[in-house]
């Protein structure tokens, strides 16, 4: 089963979109990195607007998502990566940064910014949602990235238009 809506299409193409992913935890995230490729590809992208950049994990993920999102260069970011819970508190401080600092790289932006991080109990649960044969949270993370691009585009678009019109002059009192 996947995540993405039967009959629900994006349009990807002449779009710009990174997949910002962690090297932790490599054989999981290249799954999401695959099925995040494959919903570009559905939906109409070009091969030359899908970039993948790499760093070394997740708690790398927000200022590298901040830095892409605020170039003007990309329509969206998608951070991909997987943190599984161990013995030790690090899984807390690790996933919950991460969470926080993308969601505050979006804000500050306003570029979409998808938190596609598998945070999971164990091993089991993040094969379960990287496969993509199966769950496949990389699919479901890029639908998310272009659905949030089509809602704010028309924003966006006014916005500028507005920011482009001449004011009138103030004409003082007489």
């Amino acid at each position: 089963m996947t995540g993405s809506l039967p009959g629900l299409r994006y349009d990807a193409r002449a779009r710009r979109v990174v997949l910002v992913a962690a090297r932790f935890n490599a054989a999981l995230v290249d799954q999401l990195i695959a099925g995040a490729r494959q919903a570009w590809i559905d939906h109409g992208g070009s091969e030359s607007g899908l970039f993948v950049e790499r760093v070394p994990g997740a708690f790398e993920l927000p200022l590298a998502a901040k830095m892409f999102a605020a170039s003007g260069r990309v329509d969206a970011v998608v951070a991909l990566g997987c943190v599984i819970r161990g013995d030790t508190p690090h899984f807390d401080y690790v996933a919950g940064e991460c969470a926080r600092g993308l969601m505050d790289a979006g804000l500050q932006t306003g570029v979409p910014v998808i938190f596609g991080v598998l945070t999971t109990e164990n091993q089991a649960q993040a094969e379960e949602r990287a496969d993509v044969a199966r769950m496949n949270k990389g699919r479901e993370s890029l639908e998310a990235a272009l659905e949030m691009v089509q809602l704010l585009s028309p924003a966006v678009a006014a916005n500028k238009t507005r920011a482009r019109k001449p004011r009138p002059a103030k004409r003082g009192r007489r």
